[in-house]
């Protein structure tokens, strides 16, 4: 079932994204007279396409949190958890797996998962900016959110960092998973929560796969350093 676009693409959907993020840094600033320094965190690859133009307007750090979900070893299309490379992991249902025998697949996908995750980060470190994240509020940004799983998990991750914040921001949820989404986050903005909710792909005109030398591209443009820079 088709669903009518909401967005052209993933650029014009962190356009919108950061109006409105910037109009809430910018009225927290007025309300505590203190201004937020705030660092936009990606998810890639997806993420990343979203979350440069909220980077750009904020003229903040565009870095990244690598999050994997964790896929059922006979059934690749469940989604049985997620997984950081910081070592997070968040599973969806514990009691899928009471056998022994479902135990030894549980820890055959967490490391298939933990290994794409590394592998990933590894491509994309020498890219990141050098960042300090303590006291700062951390932009967490994905293009779109299903079952919540990695962004749930990167935001464990990025919590561990000392932030004076961490909000959870993205063009398009299911309604349904807004109060769920509540304790990973100290704020939610999300742009668009239509029912019902088929696939994040659906309600964007066009949204190509993103490639890793693609991420590199948006990571290098808003973030000119030397090569030694890395990720925190």
């Amino acid at each position: 079932m088709s669903q009518t676009p909401l967005f052209a693409d993933r650029t014009h959907a962190g356009e919108l994204l950061a109006r409105v993020i910037n109009d809430l840094l910018t009225k927290q600033t007025i309300d505590s007279g203190v201004k937020p320094l705030p660092i936009v965190y990606a998810l890639p690859r997806g993420g990343i396409p979203v979350a440069a133009p909220i980077a750009r307007l904020l003229n903040c750090p565009l870095t990244i949190v690598v999050a994997k979900k964790i896929s059922h070893p006979e059934n690749p299309e469940l989604a049985i958890g997620a997984v950081t490379t910081y070592g997070n992991v968040l599973w969806a249902n514990q009691k899928l797996f009471r056998s022994k025998y479902d135990v030894r697949l549980q820890e055959v996908a967490l490391n298939k998962a933990i290994n794409q995750a590394k592998s990933l980060e590894a491509q994309l470190i020498p890219a990141c900016p050098q960042v300090n994240s303590e006291n700062a509020t951390l932009i967490l940004v994905d293009d779109g959110i299903a079952t919540g799983m990695t962004i749930a998990v990167a935001a464990t991750a990025i919590k561990a960092l000392s932030p004076a914040a961490v909000w959870l921001c993205t063009p398009v949820a299911p309604q349904k998973l807004l109060p769920w989404l509540e304790q990973w986050g100290d704020r939610i903005i999300v742009l668009e929560t239509p029912e019902p909710f088929w696939s994040v792909s659906n309600f964007y005109a066009q949204f190509p796969q993103v490639d890793t030398l693609e991420v590199i591209k948006y990571l290098q443009q808003q973030n000119p350093i030397g090569p030694m820079d890395l990720c925190e």
